[in-house]
């Protein structure tokens, strides 16, 4: 795998994760797919927390030189699409995900490793900031 994309799944995993995105799934679905080579399915907690969980995936990745050529679902947020070309995001509310259960797809593909860093952000700023 490229390592522009490992790192980029890395970043969308880390990004929904601070976010507070849950169930996080990384499938490498080449040669099983002819749309994209991975895909990434997540959770949010309601509508505008999927919204802005796509928000932030998009917003980190153009800050890395990536940008999405398509997203769908971003006025309802029940199923937000994302397309990255190699890697493509689902991001589903509550209950849209067991509906229409992507993953049945794909079961053949390989499941990622993703490195998510769960250190707890608040707690590394206090600790930086009482050293002062």
């Amino acid at each position: 795998m490229k390592h522009d994309l490992k790192k980029n799944l890395n970043l969308i995993a880390q990004t929904i994760y601070d976010k507070k995105g849950t169930n996080i799934l990384a499938l490498d679905v080449r040669g099983i797919s002819t749309l994209t080579d991975f895909v990434i399915i997540a959770e949010g907690s309601v509508d505008r927390h999927v919204i802005a969980i796509a928000d932030a995936i998009i917003d980190a990745l153009h800050e890395a030189g990536f940008e999405c050529i398509q997203k769908e679902g971003m006025h309802t947020g029940d199923w937000v699409v994302l397309d990255f070309l190699n890697i493509m995001v689902h991001l589903f509310g509550p209950g849209m995900r067991d509906k229409y259960r992507l993953e049945d797809l794909w079961k053949e593909s390989e499941i990622l490793d993703l490195k998510i860093d769960t250190t707890p952000l608040v707690v590394e700023s206090y600790a930086k900031s009482t050293q002062k």
